[in-house]
């Protein structure tokens, strides 16, 4: 429990400074703690020392775990379940019950599974908000919709305008944001160019539908968040920071 307080009290005063000397407010940043594969003792834990956003990459963990948790805090606990990961479409349903948000939309078959069963579900709830996850480093390793050169090919940004346009209508889902990740072992210049050059592409994408507040924006991670935050960052997902590794 100590240890675990200290990491998250040493992640958020990074996360001030970090707001700070990019002019921003820290109550704009979202913080997901990132439980995946830490057992449910541990996101107690978290809890305890006042963690209220957890971040999930399986949408089978995230519902045991928001399940569990529940059983001992109660289901009115105060909890935002995010799942991080890539969604499998025979798993969809899974993700209408127990996500709060979604960070990792990759494909419009995955939202369309999500809109039939959320429009299906006998039990109302609010607009699942999701982040539409986007290539922008060109890395052949991550998913998402392939962005690398929006800038110049108007066939990608085309091909993002019409999903986005799409999913927005779908019903039960909110178009919140866009989600991306930096490449690993590189200069902080590459870095800061992949997260600005998402949020150029988010100011972007909310002119052409017409929006008039800008898209959140899910980016930063425990080697990068300061970064992310510096161009604009409001979800940030962080693991090793608070949690640390296996063998720590």
């Amino acid at each position: 429990m100590d240890k675990i307080f200290k990491r998250y009290t040493a992640v958020q005063n990074r996360i001030i400074r970090a707001a700070e000397k990019a002019g921003r407010s820290p109550a704009d940043i979202t913080l997901v703690a990132v439980t995946k594969t830490w057992p449910v003792e541990t996101t107690l834990v978290a809890y305890a020392a006042g963690m209220r956003h957890f971040g999930e990459n399986r949408v089978e963990e995230l519902a045991r775990k928001r399940t569990a948790v529940a059983q001992q805090l109660g289901p009115d606990n105060g909890i935002t379940w995010h799942l991080i990961g890539t969604l499998q479409s025979r798993k969809t349903g899974l993700a209408a019950v127990h996500a709060d948000l979604f960070h990792a939309l990759d494909r419009l078959k995955i939202a369309n599974r999500l809109a039939n069963h959320l429009e299906t579900k006998a039990a109302p709830r609010s607009p699942l908000p999701l982040f539409l996850e986007v290539n922008v480093s060109g890395e052949a390793s991550k998913s998402g919709w392939q962005m690398s050169a929006w800038e110049e090919d108007a066939t990608q940004r085309e091909t993002l305008r019409n999903a986005a346009h799409t999913i927005a209508e779908l019903p039960g889902l909110e178009l919140a944001g866009l989600m991306t990740m930096a490449p690993w072992g590189v200069a902080d210049a590459l870095i800061q160019s992949v997260f600005r050059r998402t949020r150029q592409l988010g100011d972007w994408l909310a002119g052409e539908l017409g929006r008039e507040r800008p898209f959140a924006l899910s980016m930063g991670m425990t080697d990068d968040f300061e970064i992310a935050i510096a161009e604009g960052a409001t979800h940030i997902r962080v693991g090793r920071a608070i949690f640390g590794s296996r063998n720590n």
